[in-house]
């Protein structure tokens, strides 16, 4: 009889084990936020950086896609991931208009800037970025494009616009890669040519090569040249999967004193990659 007892106590345990393993993975899923990204935020390490702190703070699983801006607001449009992490102000604000996502926080901030060989064949060194440009295509220097939609294509796109260029899509000496950020400059270097990037990405790329990398910048702190990076939830009325709470705790996290700090406190090579700037306005 006592043999009947323990058997029966035991397959209740087993049951009850089993069923509060099957809530706590449920409620651990539900604490996964997916993310859409930028190729910087991911290339440089930040994200890898930041997301071990966000987790022990809110008990939250960051999971994130890096991709060109443009293709993350796709993601975020087709209800695929709940929070955006971008830097391409222009479609953000499209973005937002659309009702595809709600409170839009502007989080940091870097610069584009223009690099290429060391020699500058093109001879832009210290230019204006319009000059730059102008020089670039005047001269038919090889120039590596992302031509993906990012946030720096579509930066890269505007500054042919300033030049007055028209955009040289069909040129030989223009090279469309559909790649991120690393992989373009590499490419670049191979030609010996020019690229735009963010100068995040750059200090990464420096630092694989111990600081003594084949390209090197030669156009920077022009105003235009400005890249803000921005977070914003995914609309829930729009998507219903969407984790709004999770994502606008993130949003909060970002810009909270802590996550500010932090952001400013990442460095490679002694370098900031990325300067902090919530509630700046």
């Amino acid at each position: 009889m006592r043999r009947n007892i323990g058997l029966k106590t035991l397959v209740v345990l087993v049951a009850l084990a089993c069923t509060f393993a099957a809530a706590t993975s449920l409620f651990a899923a539900d604490k996964v936020l997916k993310m859409a990204t930028t190729t910087s935020t991911d290339n440089t390490g930040l994200l890898d950086y930041l997301a071990p702190v966000f987790k022990a703070d809110t008990g939250i699983e960051l999971q994130w896609v890096a991709v060109g801006t443009g293709k993350a607001l796709a993601l975020g449009k087709n209800c695929d991931v709940d929070v955006l992490l971008v830097h391409d102000p222009d479609s953000e604000k499209k973005f937002m208009e659309e009702g595809s996502g709600v409170e839009r926080t502007e989080i940091m901030y870097n610069d584009f800037v223009i690099i290429g060989p060391k020699t500058d064949p093109a001879g832009i060194k210290g230019k204006h970025v319009k000059d730059a440009m102008k020089a670039i295509a005047a001269k038919k220097m090889p120039f590596t494009s992302r031509a993906d939609k990012s946030g720096t294509h579509m930066k890269e796109l505007e500054l042919w616009k300033v030049a007055d260029v028209a955009i040289p899509e069909k040129e030989q000496w223009y090279v469309q890669t559909g790649q991120g950020m690393l992989p373009t400059i590499t490419i670049a270097a191979e030609k010996n040519g020019y690229t735009l990037t963010d100068r995040g990405t750059y200090i990464k790329y420096e630092a694989n090569f111990k600081g003594n990398p084949p390209l090197v910048i030669l156009v920077e702190g022009d105003k235009s040249l400005l890249n803000q990076y921005s977070v914003i939830p995914v609309n829930p009325k729009k998507c219903a999967n969407a984790k709004y709470d999770l994502a606008k705790e993130y949003s909060k996290w970002m810009a909270s004193p802590k996550g500010q700090k932090l952001i400013a406190d990442f460095k490679l090579m002694n370098k900031q990659l990325f300067t902090p700037n919530a509630g700046a306005k």
